[in-house]
């Protein structure tokens, strides 16, 4: 584009004399040899070696900085520095001065922190160009003869500087630039005839490229650094020249003898000088230009002019008498015209330039400007918006549908489609319907409007490619676009529906419109299980109906193994594959839920009987669902059926699945489907699982079946024995009843002993057809038996009293006679009895040292100790077992005759209080002692005192006297003041008695020193009849521990009369008690009175005392004493 080419814009204004003429006053007609800006200051630098400062409220601060002149300034950007050269001394002398704005002196001037010279040989040169890095470690200086001095290192200290003089040229060195691209650094040289580039990167290593051989003039040199790159412009006479680092890039053809350049924020300024001679027309920078200030005619004039390189527009242009500098600072330019006054040109704001721009309908060119200051999305929408109307306006329908689609999600697309809605424009509605498509945004009424224009503008090959997208991404909703082929062309919307793999369209169309139901259960078949089962459940109904083999078998494979199938071609090879080698792995196959399913069946009993049998023949665990619907089918399919071989098929089915242990189904529920269908198998199989073997008995019996009757009460009879029962009471009950049934009954009834004969009878006795005769039999066999069994009664009965007579005969042997023990060999070694020597009453006799060796109890004889252990085990076990009230109910209800139960419990005693009354018959009402509080004690007379008799004898202590048989010393010592006869015999009862009184004492009275059982003088037991008042024995009672003997709580006896009895016939009488002889071996050193070792109370010489300290059970049985 040629530079007149260029739109001109006004989008600065100037401001005129910013400084009230401080500038002017302060150089008082010195002239300006440098000016640089930065930091918040405008630094200017005049040929009197001074620098003015210009800060931003335009307060001027004026210092010496040479004595004689300045030549060059730089002001590093964002930097308190500021590097000048100039000339102290008279000569060419140029000196580097370094000043620090952040240091201050007194007089508020900044302060020099380094001076050094800049010789580049061995004789000075003019310095003629400056440039600092703002790293401040890189600074190039060039000289008039084409030297250039490159600093390296801290540029604020002169000590730590390395300086690299380079000379490759002749020529005055006219621009230098620094710029830093990746850790890399560039010097871009530019000179009168050439333009140089260096990378300078490592010391001593410079690499020199020539970028050009054209040079320029001072001053006439900027490097342009923006966004995307940097380039270094050169202004020449016929144009201006950019080089990047990696050579030429772009140039301005901008005419005019170039002055000055200067970058500011993305525009390129000009300064360029006219000849008051030059013709307007001419294509020189001045055409068209404003003017700052009046011009007098015949004078050059220079020319201002501001580019905007990247949107190729002159955003100002003026002309002035002259120009001495160009600086930048605070957000604009400043210009310091020849006669000292500075002028501010102040950019306008981007809504102004907009403004501006959209009166003159310039709207393309206010998009550009919007784009290159980062205007915001929505501002862009409303600049594309009315330069869209603006088109539309003139009739621009094509170039203004491209701006209303850059209007895409932000503006309403309604506001577009409602100026094209017109036949006439239908073609740019579809352009903009497409790019809706494109970007997204379109609607389901976007797309059927867009299909409807393809349609009306029959553009089937645009329709098609719209629909069959390959190579690109999808830009339209699927859907919608099936809906609307769906009413046009089926075909391509099922091409569509398949090709995006809308499942659910495709099979919609298949199904309803076209009614291939084979296509489209093919088409499910090659879907994901999800897919395949959601559409089964939706369309399954529908191909249940019309295609029922195809759909039963995809079903099976749907609740089983299923697999989608990719290529039907290779599908057969695929199962032959599978049925020889089997990789797969059966967890990780999909299988639906054919609860899901069953209902689609409900016309099709057949299909779902074959589903079912499918699944179960595959997998066994199904759910109850499952088992429960094939057998309900069997059931139907049994009931109506006709064929008794296919009935047999149906029954054997059901029975198999109630059989087997793996099918889960609801057996409440097949009880009732079978009741329901008089299904008679399956429902005696029920019965029989749940060992409802009455209602098995029940059925037969509604049935009528004799023979099942009898084999129901045979077979399970043994673990229901009420069977039987339930069978007789049924069988007397029916009139139709056969005599042969009952006979077996109460045959199998008598047999087992399952009813009393009376219950029998009962039962028969409600019959109304039953006769003698039929039960005759049963009657004269239960008559024998009872026969039979009395007799065996009786003959028990005389033996239990032979052996009654004889235990009570060898008792009162016991107890009356005299006792001689005449064993002369030990029962345990059977060798000569030696002394010492142990006698029982039992008349075993034991040495001492084999008693003590074979003994379980000091008490007891070895010998006689198992049997009377036995007896003593069974009497425990029955007084354990007299408590136990849920035992005897039990026994009561499982009793063949509950009467004889009873009776048998009434012989043990178990419901009978005793008392024991002494032989006056008068019971004697037991009374608290004052010295026994809380045990039973017996109301004596108050004369009479009770005495322990330590020298007592009686025959449980016989078996230690022996022990000292054949010493010198004798066993007994009688006493003259012994007042107490030789106990009478009958004192001593039977061992039942003897039972008693160990129960009664040994559970009543306390241990005491003091206190000895009341001894037993001819007790009896007696029922208990009177009335609880007679005898507070009764209050205290205790039930007994055995069932055969009862217990007695408090054992009540009469105190003992005093009998004459001569002492001197007591053999014992005249030698020493056997506790006084030290010899004894039963002897423990302790007195007779803490001797328990045996029971005094059986001792037939003495009267027993009332007290007694230890007591303890005497048992006598069979002439064997047991003291335990």
């Amino acid at each position: 584009m040629a530079f007149l080419e260029w739109r001109r814009f006004n989008f600065f204004d100037l401001k005129k004399e910013v400084d009230g003429g401080s500038i002017a006053e302060a150089l008082a007609g010195a002239q300006v040899t440098a000016a640089t800006s930065g930091n918040g200051s405008l630094i200017i630098g005049d040929d009197t070696g001074n620098i003015h400062v210009v800060k931003r409220n335009y307060q001027l601060t004026t210092f010496k900085a040479y004595e004689i002149t300045l030549t060059l300034a730089e002001q590093v950007q964002h930097s308190t520095y500021l590097f000048t050269i100039g000339e102290d001394d008279p000569g060419c002398n140029p000196t580097i001065k370094v000043w620090n704005f952040g240091k201050l002196d007194k007089q508020d001037n900044p302060t020099c922190i380094r001076i050094s010279r800049a010789i580049p040989s061995f004789r000075a040169v003019p310095v003629t160009a400056l440039c600092v890095h703002s790293s401040l470690t890189l600074m190039a200086i060039g000289f008039n003869d084409g030297s250039i001095m490159l600093y390296r290192g801290d540029l604020t200290r002169e000590r730590k500087n390395k300086i690299k003089v380079i000379k490759d040229s002749n020529t005055s060195i006219t621009g230098l630039a620094i710029k830093s691209n990746n850790k890399q650094y560039y010097l871009f040289v530019a000179t009168t005839l050439n333009v140089y580039l260096y990378n300078i990167t490592v010391k001593d290593k410079e690499m020199k490229t020539v970028l050009d051989n054209m040079g320029c003039g001072n001053n006439c040199c900027v490097l342009a650094e923006t966004i995307q790159d940097s380039h270094f412009m050169i202004g020449r006479n016929d144009a201006v020249y950019c080089y990047t680092l990696d050579g030429r890039g772009p140039c301005y053809a901008v005419e005019g003898q170039k002055i000055m350049l200067d970058w500011f924020r993305g525009y390129l300024v000009i300064v360029a000088k006219e000849s008051a001679n030059v013709s307007r027309t001419t294509t020189t920078i001045s055409a068209k230009p404003s003017t700052i200030e009046p011009i007098p005619p015949g004078v050059d004039k220079h020319m201002i002019t501001v580019l905007d390189i990247q949107n190729k527009f002159i955003v100002f242009s003026a002309s002035m008498v002259s120009i001495q500098a160009i600086l930048s600072e605070w957000g604009g330019f400043f210009i310091l015209s020849g006669d000292s006054k500075l002028y501010h040109l102040d950019e306008k704001d981007l809504q102004s330039k907009l403004s501006l721009l959209f009166k003159k309908n310039l709207y393309d060119v206010s998009i550009r400007i919007a784009k290159s200051q980062q205007y915001d999305a929505e501002g862009l929408v409303d600049i594309f918006r009315q330069y869209g109307d603006h088109l539309y306006s003139k009739g621009d329908h094509n170039a203004a549908i491209e701006q209303y689609i850059r209007t895409i999600g932000k503006l309403e697309p309604s506001y577009v489609i409602r100026k094209f809605l017109d036949s006439q424009h239908i073609d740019n509605l579809t352009t903009y319907l497409q790019a809706l498509h494109k970007q997204g945004q379109a609607t389901e009424d976007h797309t059927t409007l867009l299909l409807n224009c393809y349609t009306k503008l029959n553009h089937t090959d645009k329709l098609k490619e719209f629909i069959m997208t390959k190579d690109r991404e999808v830009d339209f909703d699927v859907e919608i676009a099936i809906k609307v082929c769906r009413q046009a062309s089926p075909e391509d919307a099922i091409l569509l529906a398949k090709k995006h793999k809308k499942h659910e369209w495709y099979l919609r169309i298949q199904i309803e419109d076209k009614c291939e139901y084979k296509s489209a259960l093919e088409y499910m078949e090659t879907l994901e299980f999800d897919e395949a089962e959601a559409n089964m459940k939706k369309y399954g109904n529908i191909l249940i109906e019309n295609v029922p083999n195809e759909a039963t078998q995809f079903l099976k494979k749907l609740c089983t193994n299923y697999r989608p199938i990719v290529d039907r071609d290779a599908y057969f090879d695929q199962n032959l594959l599978d049925g020889i080698i089997n990789t797969g792995d059966e967890q990780n196959l999909d299988r639906a839920n054919p609860e899901d399913f069953i209902h689609l069946f409900l016309n099709n009993s057949e299909r779902l009987v074959e589903f079912l049998e499918h699944l179960i023949k595959c997998e066994t665990k199904w759910s109850t669902l499952v088992y429960n619907t094939l057998i309900e089918h069997y059931v139907h399919v049994w009931s109506a059926e006709t064929n008794e071989m296919a009935k047999i098929q149906y029954e054997q089915k059901v029975i198999r699945l109630l059989q087997s242990s793996e099918a889960s189904c609801d057996k409440d529920q097949i009880l009732i489907l079978c009741h329901q269908h008089n299904f008679r198998r399956g429902l005696l199989f029920l019965y029989e699982e749940r060992k409802l073997y009455q209602e098995i008995l029940q059925y037969h019996l509604r049935e009528g079946d004799d023979d099942a009757v009898l084999a129901t009460c045979k077979r399970f009879g043994h673990q229901d024995p009420n069977l039987w029962i339930q069978a007789l009471w049924s069988v007397a009950r029916n009139k139709n009843a056969s005599t042969k049934l009952l006979s077996d009954i109460l045959g199998f009834i008598s047999t087992e002993k399952l009813l009393s004969p009376l219950m029998v009878i009962d039962a028969l006795s409600t019959s109304l057809t039953c006769k003698l005769g039929d039960v005759k039999v049963y009657l004269n066999l239960l008559l024998k038996s009872e026969y039979e069994q009395t007799k065996q009664d009786e003959e028990l009965v005389n033996k239990y009293r032979n052996d009654t007579q004889k235990l009570r005969e060898q008792i009162s042997i016991i107890k009356n006679s005299t006792i001689i023990f005449q064993g002369s060999r030990c029962s345990a070694c059977h060798h000569q009895l030696e002394l010492p020597s142990v006698h029982f009453m039992c008349q075993h006799s034991y040495h001492q040292h084999c008693f003590q060796s074979f003994s379980e109890n000091e008490n007891e004889c070895p010998a006689c100790l198992p049997n009377n252990k036995k007896l003593l085990d069974i009497i425990r076990s029955q007084e354990q077992s007299r408590d136990l009230h849920e035992t005897f109910h039990s026994l009561l209800d499982r009793a063949e005759d509950p009467f004889s139960l009873v009776a048998d419990y009434f012989g043990r005693g178990v419901f009978k209080k005793l008392t024991v009354i002494t032989d006056e018959d008068k019971p004697i009402v037991p009374t608290i002692g004052d010295a026994h509080v809380g045990s039973s004690a017996i109301a004596t007379p108050k004369n009479q005192e009770l005495k322990p008799n330590y020298n007592a004898y009686g025959p449980a202590t016989e078996a230690k006297i022996r022990l000292t048989e054949g010493k010198n010393t004798t066993l007994v010592k009688s006493e003259t003041r012994r007042n107490d006869p030789f106990a009478r015999p009958d004192i001593y009862s039977t061992s039942l008695e003897a039972n008693i009184t160990n129960t009664s004492t040994g559970s009543m009275l306390k241990n005491s020193n003091k206190t000895s059982p009341v001894p037993i003088k001819e007790a009896r037991i007696v029922n208990n009849t009177a009335s609880p008042k007679m005898s507070p024995i009764n209050k205290s009672f205790i039930p007994p521990n055995t069932p055969i003997v009862p217990d007695i709580s408090t054992t009540v006896t009469k105190q003992s009369k005093s009998i004459d009895y001569d002492e001197r016939k007591n053999p014992f009488a005249d030698e020493e008690d056997e506790d006084d002889d030290k010899n004894n071996p039963t002897n423990d050193g302790t007195s007779s009175n803490d001797d328990d070792d045996y029971n005094k109370n059986l001792n037939p010489f003495v009267s027993l005392p009332l007290a007694y300290k230890n007591t303890r059970p005497i048992v006598i049985n069979t002439g064997c004493q047991l003291n335990t």
